[in-house]
């Protein structure tokens, strides 16, 4: 299959200036809007996660927080190449902070904000080689309904499409990977690799 050709750098300075500016669900957003996000033509990695939390929303950094820090180390990548938006894009399900849960969990992504926004951010990354879907939302906006576990466990079979599900790395996963040895022993090895891969390519 034929490369995309990269867009031009005025249509990528134009929706980029388009998607900060979003204020399509500012009413339904406690904390305003604030999309967060990265996207360069020149981006090999893909990281698509969910929507930012409080402290990203605050400082307008993507996965700064402890979330951010054990997906890090799931990669085995420093911040400073994880920050490198000419190498790696961060594009979550929703690009603001949702809310919260009345049980104490951040709320879904907002259902306008990927049908918006992904088709036309997507269309600036014409050199993404690996997409890594991380968590149910983003699982459930690539590839459909499905349980995440499953997903996680299957993913040779997602290597070949340019994709790895990994699931969401907060506080509440750490149960998780106790009770699931093979994917610190299993898909931890071969997710650094394909990253390192994709990287160096």
């Amino acid at each position: 299959m034929p490369e995309r050709a990269a867009p031009t750098p005025e249509a990528v300075e134009a929706e980029l200036r388009a998607a900060r500016a979003c204020r399509v669900c500012a009413a339904s957003l406690p904390l305003g809007p604030r999309p967060v996000f990265r996207v360069s033509p020149t981006a090999r990695l893909l990281i698509m996660g969910q929507a930012p939390g409080t402290r990203v929303h605050e400082t307008g950094i993507p996965w700064n927080d402890r979330s951010g820090e054990r997906l890090r180390g799931w990669l085995a990548i420093d911040p400073e190449t994880f920050y490198d938006a000419s190498r790696i894009a961060i594009l979550p399900a929703g690009l603001c902070y949702p809310g919260r849960l009345p049980n104490g969990g951040d709320a879904p992504p907002r259902p306008e904000c990927a049908p918006l926004w992904h088709p036309r951010l997507l269309a600036l990354m014409p050199g993404i080689r690996l997409t890594l879907l991380v968590g149910m939302y983003a699982q459930r906006l690539a590839l459909g309904p499905g349980a995440m576990a499953g997903r996680v466990r299957s993913w040779r079979d997602l290597l070949p499409t340019g994709r790895f599900a990994l699931p969401h790395p907060s506080w509440r996963t750490t149960a998780w990977e106790r009770r699931n040895p093979w994917f610190a022993e299993d898909v931890l090895p071969a997710l650094r690799h394909a990253a390192a891969e994709t990287l160096a390519g």
